[in-house]
């Protein structure tokens, strides 16, 4: 990691200077006022010490080339397992053979008989290999497509089950976006009072919140309070009060259930509380009931669960089942920009069956989180659209 310390007049002049020598990835640690040293700095105006930090390109280049070489020897693996059974195969056939062409030398009836199921049996043997060699010749262009956007193989098999059910005049390809489109729930969410977002560690909860509160503060105009109970991630509390700073919003940290009900009330002139919650795993039991203790407190219906677009299909099932603890009415996918198929959206709301209420698309705050129709979604799936 790259940690750069700036002296600078104003946030504008270190935001500037942080994304042109750390980029746009890069994270503000912390912010204070100080005087320059020396007797001069007595008489002169308080200027700001900003701290920054960034991941060092060198290490992720390095992860990528282990990456890499892993993806690599997978491939190779699979190849030589390929060759094995084809050998195997091929070992098996010639016994068959062997066996079978001695039986009929023998020439009686019973070793006809004999010469009969081992053919058979070649016959098997041989048509299973065929089938494995053709099984993906047979699938047809919509479940190409459909699997190419990395959907989850029991959904594609429940589309293609709807798309045959169609008896209107229509081709294969529009009846599937006919019914990507009545599995794609959206809600326009209206964004009012206590709101708290939940959801796994590095999901992106944290910029997701910081965005909502620009969007809602600088572009709506409306009176907002920030309050976030993640204090367990080194940076983050800092990161959100940056970001609380800089719109000249109320921030709060909250470390108790009082501290909870403290922070509230002092924010009773807001007409939207956004509360970030700590990234807590699924299959941590109580942890997810003390994390409901925290909601609870809250008191409020509107719960947003928040998932990566990056999520592993397996690893989908255990997150939405695990926080539904928490009675959440919204879903908001984050990460779009750093996936290329979309197929992960339908395969989320498939499970939770919940509405979708946002989705972010890249690092910039307030400007990258957006609302999209089911006709934009099942664009993004079919590969007709993306989120750049």
């Amino acid at each position: 990691m790259i940690i750069k310390r700036y002296i600078v007049k104003s946030m504008n002049e270190a935001m500037t200077r942080i994304r042109y020598e750390l980029g746009s990835d890069a994270v503000i640690i912390s912010q204070r006022k100080i005087r320059k040293p020396g007797l001069k700095g007595i008489f002169t105006k308080k200027v700001i010490e900003v701290t920054a930090a960034t991941e060092n390109k060198v290490d992720e280049q390095k992860k990528d080339v282990v990456s890499s070489f892993d993806a690599i020897n997978k491939v190779v693996e699979h190849e030589n397992k390929i060759k094995v059974n084809n050998r195997k195969l091929e070992e098996s056939n010639k016994v068959v053979h062997r066996d079978a062409t001695h039986a009929y030398e023998k020439g009686d009836n019973y070793s006809e008989n004999i010469m009969n199921e081992m053919m058979k049996m070649k016959t098997m043997i041989s048509n299973l290999a065929s089938e494995n060699k053709t099984c993906d010749s047979t699938k047809s262009d919509i479940e190409k497509i459909l699997e190419d956007s990395d959907v989850d193989i029991e959904t594609i098999k429940n589309i293609m089950i709807k798309v045959k059910d169609i008896n209107l005049e229509l081709t294969e390809y529009e009846k599937l976006k006919t019914v990507l489109k009545s599995m794609i729930n959206v809600t326009s969410p209206k964004l009012e009072g206590r709101v708290v977002l939940a959801g796994p560690t590095g999901v992106g909860k944290t910029t997701t919140i910081a965005k909502l509160a620009g969007k809602l503060a600088l572009v709506e105009k409306k009176k907002v309070g920030l309050i976030t109970i993640d204090t367990y991630r080194i940076g983050a509390v800092e990161q959100l009060k940056t970001y609380a700073d800089i719109m000249n919003i109320p921030f709060h940290v909250v470390y108790t259930m009082n501290d909870m009900e403290a922070a509230m009330e002092s924010m009773s002139e807001c007409e939207i509380i956004l509360i970030d919650t700590t990234g807590r795993s699924s299959k941590n039991k109580m942890q997810i009931a003390e994390l409901r203790t925290f909601v609870e407190k809250v008191h409020t219906e509107n719960i947003h669960l928040v998932i990566s677009a990056t999520t592993k299909n397996k690893d989908l099932k255990y997150i939405i089942e695990g926080y539904q603890i928490l009675h959440y009415n919204s879903i908001i996918v984050t990460k779009l920009d750093e996936t290329s198929t979309y197929g992960s959206i339908l395969n989320i709301l498939n499970i939770a069956q919940i509405p979708l209420s946002f989705v972010s698309t890249g690092q910039n705050v307030p400007d990258d989180i957006k609302e999209l129709s089911a006709d934009k979604i099942v664009n993004l799936i079919v590969g007709e659209d993306t989120v750049c």
